[in-house]
């Protein structure tokens, strides 16, 4: 099965792209690509299915990403997820976390291309759905990897490309690189976005190597320039942080998809209203979902008042209610 071809994706983040999140990205934009967090295989195996899995159907194009250190539990894992319906299956190489990496899974991993393709190998067996990879440019493995390796910095565009020789060998043809490498020791995730230099050229120089692979950028990309930019050069361009912080930026993505989205915030706020009116009648805490909306009024008037109101734990329909009556 082919993956998903699609020029723009939103990137998976942690603590930040749920259910919740993904269901707002939908009233802005309908035609991006989504992704779960990442979820370890042992969360899939372990945990309750509907609660980690489930999702709503107007997510879809939809992508799980899974992290997993062997083959076994990432069939297994793989193997429970084909009953709910997402578009593609993608593999977390490219985490930079140290508790990740004590768990020799995420960006870890790019030192051990022949484990990757075996887990590959194994996830593809599990299901009928495209697998994808997303990984750093490289990693600095220093005092995390064995003793046994003559070389702990894989920092080299010759590391990349043999990662992408070996693994591309389990069939995978859709590889989406954050043009970083990864700093697996001393560094926190937030400062692995943004001390490590960026390296687009890299990540083009594999399009043009590997013309036959679907190619997506990530890392530092904030704008629709930036966007078309990139897009001289690969297939597909994702953004994380920018979306989440400045949502509104998805209504400048209809170009993209041939289309105009001409959405206004209060038309955004009132398919809130309905979200959270439905929340409060399961039972659920709209809170959950309103404080992943804090960057709706991103560099406009009103965004501190907006965050401030939002940000109560009691925020619920009756306060979107009367902030709708504020909003022109």
């Amino acid at each position: 099965m082919e993956s998903i071809k699609n020029k723009i994706s939103v990137a998976p983040m942690v603590d930040k792209t749920d259910r919740n999140f993904r269901n707002f990205v939908r009233m802005i934009n309908k035609d991006v690509t989504l992704y779960t967090e990442m979820i370890t295989a042992q969360a899939i195996i372990k945990g309750d299915t509907d609660y980690i899995l489930g999702f709503d159907e107007v997510e879809n194009p939809i992508v799980l990403q899974i992290s997993a250190s062997n083959k076994k539990e990432a069939y297994e894992a793989v193997k429970i997820a084909e009953e709910y319906n997402y578009d593609e299956i993608n593999l977390n190489v490219g985490c930079p976390s140290d508790r990740v990496s004590g768990n020799a899974m995420g960006a870890y991993l790019m030192a051990f291309p022949e484990l990757v393709a075996e887990i590959v190998h194994e996830m593809k067996k599990a299901t009928k759905k495209p697998v994808s990879i997303k990984h750093r440019i490289g990693i600095d493995g220093k005092g995390v990897l064995p003793d046994s390796f003559d070389r702990t910095l894989l920092d080299r565009y010759e590391d990349m490309l043999n990662f992408i020789n070996i693994t591309e060998q389990a069939g995978v043809n859709k590889y989406i690189i954050h043009a970083r490498i990864a700093i697996l020791a001393g560094l926190d995730p937030k400062e692995n976005r943004e001390i490590p230099p960026l390296r687009y050229d890299e990540v083009y120089k594999i399009k043009k190597e590997k013309p036959h692979l679907h190619i997506e950028i990530n890392g530092g990309i904030k704008t629709v320039a930036a966007i078309d930019e990139h897009l001289k050069n690969v297939d597909s361009v994702m953004l994380g942080r920018e979306i989440y912080d400045n949502p509104m930026i998805l209504s400048e993505f209809g170009k993209y998809y041939d289309k105009e989205i001409n959405i206004t915030r209060k038309e955004i706020m009132e398919k809130m209203l309905s979200y959270v009116e439905k929340m409060e009648e399961n039972g659920n805490r709209p809170h959950l979902f309103l404080l992943h909306t804090h960057g709706l009024f991103h560099g406009v008037k009103g965004s501190k008042y907006w965050k401030r109101e939002i940000n109560d734990s009691k925020a619920g329909s009756e306060t979107l209610r009367r902030l709708l009556l504020e909003v022109e």
